[in-house]
């Protein structure tokens, strides 16, 4: 046998670089859904069903997903896609993929290593990542922990004015790019699931929670042996979450409250939450640098429309220079490229990455983002695009025919006649 044979086999039979038994699972996961299915085996029923769950009966949170499964594609082929440029400008600066990481709350309730694992991922992507005020890591701590990459803090404007100025200033001092004032959120929108659930920070220990105990003995372990769960920036809370916004949101916030905010904050602001073209135009008027289109992905009030079908309308809303951001629901590749074909200049993932901080910590936000860009990448390849920028509205289609009925499979060759052996549709219809 030929020198070059010896080392043809050779190669073949080189065995697989040694990985962690965790990196090998989240490696197996090659879709956002199959990082959901790992998380929801990683921790608590009440942590998952925080992450999952929408508002009421979760109309919004379904309608989500359909609206974006209802987008076809129209790609162009023959073109150079070898090397696509995935990277978008925000708020003036680069962020190397098209998307950021939004705020969520209570990351270390997923994951102890919570808002330092997503912002270390974040930093390593080159993208942005949004620290929640209703965070169990404070401002100032994760910059501490995280010195690199770029952060924004999200803000809800509290009944206690004093308060949230203060908040707005300590984010300042720390460094904070920008400001992200939640707008949607007067109330605490009715999640049922975490009602039922009695869920509360810090988790309390009853009948039910020591049998959860022994089905998710790590989570536990870490819960119980880690720093204690906190809101930072609030101080010690051990009510159930439903509770708590309620006791904090003011109901009272209006136009003029933003535009406060706009006086205090020195750097760039965005208001996210708006839900419709003619909101969009009253928030553009207080001057912010972005806003984003939003549902709060179902989890505020119920049966809102989607961000996509009403982007075209804000965007004629607003004056030129201010960014169009949209979130909600986006949990592919395709579902990223589909919003910028639309006309958004960002968009915004939430439950993709906690899911994967679910899943695995700091190396399941980075296999979550890592999932993301693939597909992203893809598509824009598929789509025949060199670029986030070059996809346009030409490219995208809405109304993609229902999906039809399975036929039932033909009566077998033993049956004596059709009606030996019915057809069931009961369970299409």
């Amino acid at each position: 046998m030929t020198e070059s044979r010896w080392r043809q086999r050779a190669a073949l039979m080189r065995p697989a670089p040694i990985r962690l038994s965790a990196q090998r699972r989240l490696e197996r996961a090659l879709t956002i859904a199959e990082l959901r299915s790992l998380a929801s085996k990683r921790v608590p029923r009440a942590v998952f069903d925080y992450v999952d769950g929408g508002a009421d009966a979760e109309i919004t949170l379904r309608h989500n997903r359909h609206v974006l499964d209802q987008v076809t594609f129209a790609p162009t082929v023959l073109a150079d896609v070898a090397t696509p440029k995935m990277s978008v400008s925000a708020l003036g600066m680069t962020s190397e993929l098209p998307f950021a990481l939004a705020p969520t709350g209570f990351s270390r309730l997923m994951h102890h290593a919570g808002e330092v694992a997503v912002a270390q991922a974040a930093a390593r992507a080159g993208i942005p990542y949004a620290l929640a005020t209703m965070g169990t890591t404070s401002p100032e701590d994760l910059v501490s922990e995280v010195p690199s990459g770029r952060k924004w803090f999200q803000l809800y404007i509290w009944k206690d004015r004093e308060a949230t100025k203060q908040l707005v200033q300590r984010a300042a001092a720390a460094g904070y790019e920008a400001l992200i004032v939640t707008v949607d959120s007067a109330v605490t929108g009715q999640r049922l699931r975490d009602v039922r659930n009695g869920l509360a920070i810090p988790p309390g220990v009853t009948a039910r929670t020591v049998l959860d105990a022994a089905r998710h003995p790590n989570w536990w372990l870490a819960f119980l042996t880690k720093e204690p769960l906190r809101f930072a920036s609030l101080g010690r809370w051990d009510a159930p979450l439903a509770e708590l916004g309620n006791l904090l949101y003011d109901a009272t916030v209006t136009v003029e409250d933003i535009a406060w905010i706009r006086a205090l904050w020195k750097g760039p602001l965005v208001i996210k939450g708006v839900s419709s073209a003619r909101d969009a135009a009253r928030v553009a008027a207080v001057g912010p640098d972005a806003i984003v289109l939003s549902n709060h992905g179902g989890r505020q009030l119920d049966q809102l429309p989607h961000p996509y079908d009403f982007i075209d309308d804000a965007r004629a809303q607003l004056p030129a220079g201010v960014e169009l951001w949209v979130d909600s629901g986006f949990s592919t590749g395709a579902d990223i490229i589909s919003a910028y074909a639309r006309g958004a200049d960002l968009v915004l993932v939430g439950r993709a990455y906690l899911y994967g901080l679910m899943a695995g910590g700091l190396i399941g936000v980075e296999r979550a983002i890592a999932i993301l860009a693939d597909e992203a990448r893809r598509t824009l390849q598929l789509l025949g695009c060199a670029s986030v920028r070059d996809v346009t509205a030409a490219h995208v289609r809405r109304g993609i025919p229902e999906r039809p009925a399975i036929p039932e499979p033909l009566p077998s060759a033993s049956a004596a006649s059709p009606e030996a052996a019915p057809l069931r549709r009961d369970h299409h219809e």
